[in-house]
């Protein structure tokens, strides 16, 4: 790219929009899954007892769902983004490079 492009484009409202919407997100999802994950190996250092309990009469205990759970949760975010993506930031970036170009 050149310089002159490149100044354009970071002079841009809508670049400067497209940003700040995505470092917000980003931010904000991050500290969601960061509080998920980290919950959890909290949960293994300080509360072994609970993680070790059956759930029922087999021989299932708590830690193995609530771990799926993370794991399953992180597929849901990612997705979440994706989508939420698609919708809104590739229209942002299809009007900076009306703009720009």
């Amino acid at each position: 790219m050149n310089e002159e492009l490149v100044a354009r484009l970071k002079a841009n409202p809508t670049y400067r929009e497209l940003v700040h919407k995505r470092s917000r997100l980003g931010w904000a999802l991050t500290a969601v899954m960061l509080v998920i994950y980290y919950g959890y190996v909290l949960l293994i250092a300080f509360d072994k007892e609970f993680l070790a309990q059956k759930t029922g009469t087999g021989v299932m205990t708590w830690g193995m769902p609530i771990g799926l759970f993370v794991i399953l949760f992180t597929v849901v975010i990612t997705g979440l983004y994706v989508r939420h993506a698609n919708r809104a930031y590739d229209q942002l970036t299809e009007q900076i490079k009306r703009e720009v170009a």
